[in-house]
C-alpha cells in the first residue's frame, strides 16, 4: 500500500519527469524558458525534477492574461461563480488520494495528515463557493435625508504567495474566497513543493474556469516573486510565510500602494495550570508541535507548565516524544515524516548548539538521524527560560522547549514576551482564569482545552509579527473586496448656497 501510493504520486507528475514544469497562463501550459532549479524527495534525497523560474515576460503574460480576465469574472453573477467553485470541489474530493500522495511527494508530509488535508482542500471551495452568491452585499444605512447603502466589488488581479508546509490546502484556503469574490488570481507555490499547485490550476481548468481567471507561474521568491509583488496590475498580494519575507513583500508592494495579507510565523505558547486535564494536555501538547513536521506556523512550540507539576508533565511529554514514529510519510502509521529541505534541516539542526550554549538541556532527540533523507530527531529542550533563542525564534520543526513559570502573572508574561502573536492554546478548569488568560494573550487566535481546531466562519490570523489581516468566513472577503457606499438623497434636504 505505502508503495501503491508513492507510485500513484509519482504517475501524477509524470510528465515532469520528462520535461521541466513550467507554468500555467491563460488556460494553457507555458512550458517556460527561465532558468532551471531542482525539486527533490525530501524522504529519500532523489531529485523528482525541474521548475523553471518565470521570466519577466512570464509574469507580465500571467499578470496580463488575469487582468484581460477579470472584468468578465467580476461580472459573473455570484450563483454560476458558485457552481464553478463547486464543481472543483467535486474534483478535488475525487482526487484526494492523488493530491495527499503528491503532498507526502515533494513536501514530505506524513499520509495520515496529508489524507484529510486534501479533503479539507474541498471543504474550503465548497465554504466559499456557497459565500460567492452574497460576496456583493452590503449595509442599509438611512439617515433622515439619504439613504446610504453599502457594497462590495472585487479588487481586481491578485498574487497569491504560499509556502511549502501543506501547500495544497493553504493554497485553497487564498485561492477559493478569491475566486468566490470576483477577483481574479496569479499563484506563485513554494519553489520546494510546487507539483500539488500544479493539479490545483488544472483541475481549476478541468471544472471550466474561464482561461485567465487561476494562472500559476513557478520560480524563486527573489526573482518571480518580487515579479509579482511589485507589478503595477497585481492589486493586492496574500502572502504565507516567514515573517521577515513578509517584511521584503511589503516594501515591494508599497510602491504601487498594494493591499497586503500576512499570514507570518509563530511562537506559540501553550500554557498548562495545575488544574487542567493533563492527559488530554499532554495529546493537544504532542500533537501541536510533532504533526506535520513540526512545520506548521500554528505549532506550539512553547510549552509553558506551571511549577507545581511541571517535572511530572514534562516526563510525560517525553515519554511520548522517545515513542514517535518517524518514517516513510506514505506509511499511515508514521507520525513524523522528513523536513523539507537541507537548508531548512540545517537551520532546525543549528539551534542544538544554541540550546546548549544558553544552558537548556536536550531531552530527547537533538540530531539528524543516520538514514536517508532530511529526518531530523523530535526534540525535547528542557530547563529552559524565556529569555533563552530557543523559546524566542521560530525553529519551524519538531522542537519544543518546555518552560516552568509560577503564576497566572508569570505564565501571561512569558506566553507574550516574543516577537509573534499568531496563537496560544490554554489549558485549565478554571473559568475565570481561562478568560483572564486569553483576553491577556497577545494572539490573534487562542484555543481553550483543545488543539488547533479551526472552524471556517471564525476569523483566522495574528498580531505583532505574525501577520497583517483576517481569513475566513466575511474577513476574507475583506480583502479581496473593496467596500463602496452610495449616498441616494431622499428628498429636498437644504444645499448651501453659494456664490449667490
Amino acid at each position: 500500500m505505502t508503495q501503491s501510493r508513492r507510485d500513484m504520486a509519482l504517475q501524477a507528475i509524470a510528465a515532469f519527469k520528462e520535461r521541466p514544469l513550467g507554468h500555467f497562463i491563460g488556460g494553457a501550459d507555458v512550458p517556460g524558458e527561465g532558468a532551471l532549479f531542482e525539486v527533490s524527495e525530501p524522504a529519500t534525497g532523489e531529485i523528482l525534477g525541474q521548475t523553471r523560474d518565470a521570466t519577466a515576460a512570464e509574469v507580465d503574460a500571467a499578470v496580463g492574461a488575469a487582468k484581460a480576465a477579470f472584468p468578465a469574472w467580476a461580472a459573473t453573477p455570484g450563483d454560476q461563480r458558485r457552481k464553478l467553485l463547486h464543481k472543483m470541489a467535486d474534483i478535488i474530493q475525487a482526487r484526494a488520494d492523488e493530491i495527499a500522495a503528491v503532498e507526502c511527494l515533494d513536501a514530505g508530509q506524513c499520509w495520515r495528515f496529508m489524507s484529510k488535508a486534501a479533503e479539507r482542500g474541498a471543504e474550503n471551495f465548497r465554504f466559499f463557493a456557497d459565500r460567492a452568491p452574497m460576496a456583493n452585499d452590503g449595509q442599509s444605512l438611512p439617515t433622515a435625508t439619504h439613504l446610504n447603502y453599502t457594497l462590495r466589488q472585487p479588487i481586481g488581479p491578485v498574487a497569491v504567495i504560499t509556502p511549502w508546509n501543506t501547500p495544497f490546502m493553504l493554497s485553497t484556503w487564498k485561492i477559493a474566497p478569491a475566486l468566490a469574490a470576483g477577483c481574479t488570481v496569479v499563484h506563485k507555490p513554494a519553489e520546494w513543493s510546487p507539483y500539488s499547485a500544479r493539479l490545483l490550476v488544472e483541475i481549476a481548468a478541468e471544472a471550466g474556469l474561464p482561461p485567465g481567471v487561476f494562472n500559476a507561474v513557478n520560480g524563486l521568491g527573489e526573482t518571480t516573486g518580487k515579479r509579482l509583488t511589485e507589478h503595477r496590475d497585481i492589486k493586492a498580494i496574500a502572502f504565507v510565510g516567514e515573517s521577515k519575507t513578509g517584511s521584503a513583500i511589503m516594501r515591494q508592494g508599497s510602491e504601487t500602494l498594494k493591499r497586503v495579507h500576512f499570514e507570518l510565523g509563530g511562537k506559540n505558547p501553550v500554557i498548562v495550570f495545575e488544574d487542567a486535564d493533563l492527559d488530554r494536555a499532554v495529546d493537544a501538547a504532542v500533537f501541536m508541535i510533532y504533526s506535520l513536521n513540526g512545520q506548521r506556523c500554528t505549532s506550539s512550540s512553547r510549552l509553558l507548565v506551571q511549577r507545581s507539576i511541571h517535572d511530572a508533565f514534562i516526563e510525560k511529554v517525553a515519554a511520548r516524544v522517545r515513542n514517535l514514529k518517524v518514517g516513510d510519510p506514505f506509511d499511515p502509521a508514521t507520525e513524523v515524516g522528513p523536513l523539507i529541505h537541507q537548508r531548512h534541516l540545517d537551520k532546525v539542526a543549528s539551534y542544538m548548539d544554541v540550546a546548549r550554549a544558553d544552558g537548556a538541556r536536550i531531552a530527547v532527540g537533538g540530531c539528524r538521524m543516520d538514514r536517508p533523507g532530511l529526518f531530523f530527531e523530535p526534540t525535547l529542550f528542557v530547563e529552559a527560560e524565556q529569555t533563552m533563542r530557543i523559546a524566542r525564534e521560530e525553529i519551524f520543526g519538531p522542537v519544543l522547549t518546555a518552560i516552568a513559570f509560577d503564576d497566572e502573572a508569570d505564565a501571561i508574561a512569558k506566553a507574550n514576551d516574543v516577537e509573534y502573536g499568531l496563537a496560544g492554546y490554554l489549558w485549565t478548569n478554571d473559568l475565570g482564569r481561562a478568560i483572564r488568560v486569553s483576553n491577556a494573550l497577545e494572539a490573534g487566535m487562542v484555543w481553550v482545552n483543545s488543539e488547533n481546531v479551526r472552524h471556517l466562519p471564525t476569523p483566522f490570523g495574528g498580531t505583532k509579527a505574525s501577520g497583517i489581516g483576517r481569513d475566513g468566513g466575511d474577513w476574507s472577503f475583506d480583502f479581496y473586496m473593496e467596500t463602496k457606499n452610495v449616498a441616494l438623497a431622499t428628498g429636498q434636504h437644504k444645499i448651501q448656497r453659494l456664490g449667490v
